[in-house]
């Protein structure tokens, strides 16, 4: 057997010289001093094949337009075997791409591997680094949600903005007019079909170079003898990449990553924010304001990308020993605590959260179609409690009285408020006690009921508490009379569905506060709302979708 497994190496290495070419790279001579901190190119190179390899199974049911892009990854996220996986690994392994490529600079930095013969590598590595973050920027639109759409405003705005080439910029990005199709299939392009091949070249090129330089020695290697790159530091390698695919595979499994409402050119109030790795820049710009802008959004960009690229040509010392290179360790200690320090302003400096826009629709939002009466039956059957004896789908723990979700093909409206105000009368010998409700609150709870149904999933379970509240104040209030939400109400005021792209949250307040001020002759009264009745009121009006009713 071993002399046939022989015989076939022999022809494959006379056909291919690929059994030659392996023995040759792993038999390669480097420094005594190589050890773990020079792990970081290998981990660098294979997240950047994992990146590939979840771009290509997204991309096999990812629709690149807008609209059907949002459409395509929730179901994706939802539907897809393993999407949400695929979906966590792409995401998360961008911003570890960019992590470890920046360690690796910081190592070679350090370590002054860049200085002669090794130039070109740098610049190679430096060039890496620009297109990793050229990734984050083009793929940050292809969700489209409203954060996608708005923090690429941000980032075409600077390229507009930058002297003379600004809207040469525009045009190349197709965004001279607004972000639209033509943004969305440039910036497609770009990470799908443009990046992909440079990486790839950029990539053998700098391989090619550190296999013709070897790897940079340390002055205490001279008069040592050589060590080959297998098997130790094959098997670091190899334990490094593992421990980073574990950290990176527990992230895409346990750590959500929320998508927000579909893109609304719209909703000017919406506060764009950037990834985490350029919160630093983001946070930069605001000690530049009016004419300074362009300090912080291209001269100090550009200024710092020359002075690493001229790095090799600056620092022409000999090489010394790592401990000695004290200078080398100060710039990287302060280029460490000034991005901190930026990045943690930029975070304290993130306004909270609205409770409509923190609702993940990467997640079922069935909810959203409910009526008010049903929405409000939430919350009473929350209040009530009638999860402690009721399952609302089949299949779950077993309890004491039946699953709901086909309730409604059993029993009509009538029959549910005579259970709800007498259970003796309709289901003789019951344990459940009569429900403390009024005569309205139970025709809601009845409405709730008899919209479980085991294609609507467990609206219980996923409808946010903030909806459910908000709902019972529009009812108490008996607002349906006269605005529509989702198909019901009357039509003496405005239809609610799609507030969100019409008004703001403070107008809204302010509306309910003076009706008359913001729309003199309405018939619209004064409401007195308490401050958790307003607040939830309004968060529920802020995720209806657009649907006109009748």
């Amino acid at each position: 057997m071993k002399r046939r497994l022989d015989d076939f190496l022999a022809v494959l290495d006379d056909r291919t010289g690929i059994p030659s070419g392996i023995r040759h790279f792993l038999g390669e001579d480097i420094p005594a001093s190589s050890g773990w901190h020079q792990v970081f190119g290998s981990v660098a190179l294979f997240m950047i094949l994992v990146q590939f390899f979840t771009g290509i199974l997204l991309a096999f049911n990812y629709a690149p337009t807008p609209g059907q892009a949002y459409d395509s990854l929730r179901y994706i996220i939802t539907e897809v075997t393993g999407g949400r996986l695929m979906r966590g690994l792409h995401h998360w392994g961008a911003s570890m791409v960019i992590v470890i490529v920046v360690l690796h600079m910081v190592q070679v930095f350090v370590w002054g591997a860049y200085k002669k013969p090794r130039e070109a590598t740098w610049i190679a590595g430096v060039i890496l680094l620009l297109l990793t973050l050229a990734y984050g920027l083009t793929g940050y639109l292809l969700p489209w949600d409203n954060r996608a759409y708005w923090g690429t405003v941000v980032t075409t705005q600077i390229g507009a903005s930058v002297p003379g080439a600004g809207p040469w910029v525009s045009r190349l990005l197709g965004s001279s007019g607004e972000i639209g199709v033509v943004t969305f299939a440039r910036f497609y392009a770009l990470h799908v079909l443009l990046l992909p091949p440079l990486t790839m070249l950029l990539i053998g090129f700098h391989i090619f170079l550190v296999r013709r330089h070897g790897v940079a020695p340390q002055p205490q290697d001279e008069g040592q003898p050589k060590k080959k790159f297998f098997p130790q530091q094959v098997f670091r390698d190899t334990v490094a990449i593992f421990v980073a695919f574990a950290i990176l595979f527990t992230l895409a499994a346990v750590a959500r990553i929320p998508l927000e409402r579909m893109a609304d050119p719209t909703d000017t109030s919406y506060i764009p924010r950037p990834e985490w790795y350029f919160l630093f820049l983001f946070q930069s710009l605001k000690l530049f304001e009016g004419p300074l802008e362009l300090v912080g959004t291209v001269v100090l960009p550009t200024l710092a990308i020359l002075a690493l690229i001229a790095t090799p040509f600056i620092d022409r010392s000999r090489l010394v020993r790592v401990r000695q290179r004290t200078l080398a360790i100060g710039i990287v200690a302060l280029a460490g605590i000034g991005w901190s320090g930026l990045t943690l302003a930029a975070v304290r400096g993130t306004p909270p959260q609205t409770a409509a826009g923190s609702i993940d629709f990467s997640g079922p939002v069935q909810w959203m179609q409910l009526r008010p009466a049903e929405l409000a039956g939430v919350h009473y059957f929350q209040r009530e409690n009638c999860s402690r004896c009721h399952n609302v789908l089949r299949g779950g723990e077993a309890k004491a009285g039946p699953v709901l979700a086909d309730t409604a093909r059993r029993h009509d409206r009538e029959w549910m408020l005579k259970h709800f105000s007498d259970p003796q009368s309709t289901s003789p010998g019951t344990a459940m006690p009569p429900v403390d409700l009024t005569a309205s609150q139970m025709g809601d709870l009845a409405a709730a009921v008899s919209a479980l149904t085991p294609e609507s999933g467990d609206l219980v379970a996923i409808t946010p508490e903030f909806a459910s509240s908000g709902a019972v104040v529009y009812q108490k209030y008996s607002c349906g009379g006269c605005h529509i939400v989702n198909g019901v109400g009357g039509k003496i005021g405005p239809n609610l569905n799609g507030l969100a792209a019409r008004r703001t949250e403070a107008w809204t307040a302010e509306h309910f506060v003076n009706p008359q001020k913001l729309s003199p002759g309405t018939p619209m009264p004064v409401y007195p709302l308490a401050t958790k009745e307003m607040q939830d009121l309004i968060s529920w009006l802020f995720t209806l979708p657009e649907k006109s009713g009748t």
